[in-house]
């Protein structure tokens, strides 16, 4: 349960990050976000999180814990990314 607390932190994490990093007027990196996000940041980001909790959950709930500790690490290293860029700004 707790990889999956993780993985749920990590995403609020990363789009509170991604939309402070968008509020400094730097563009988003991932061309996929950038589209989703054109119209509406907040939901263009809260809509792929949701899925992607989802998904883990789904996946913590099925085993596959390895998946989930991959993705744990993948994710931290996104918010990482995000936090030392802001504080380059």
């Amino acid at each position: 349960m707790i990889l999956l607390f993780e993985f749920v932190s990590l995403q609020v994490f990363d789009l509170v990050s991604t939309l402070l990093f968008l509020g400094h007027g730097v563009p988003e990196g991932n061309p996929l976000m950038r589209l989703a996000i054109s119209a509406s940041p907040v939901l263009g980001l809260a809509v792929p999180k949701a899925a992607a909790v989802l998904l883990a959950a789904y996946a913590w709930q099925s085993g596959r814990v390895r998946l989930l500790r991959r993705m744990n690490v993948v994710f931290t290293l996104c918010v990482v990314w995000n936090l030392a860029s802001l504080v380059k700004l």
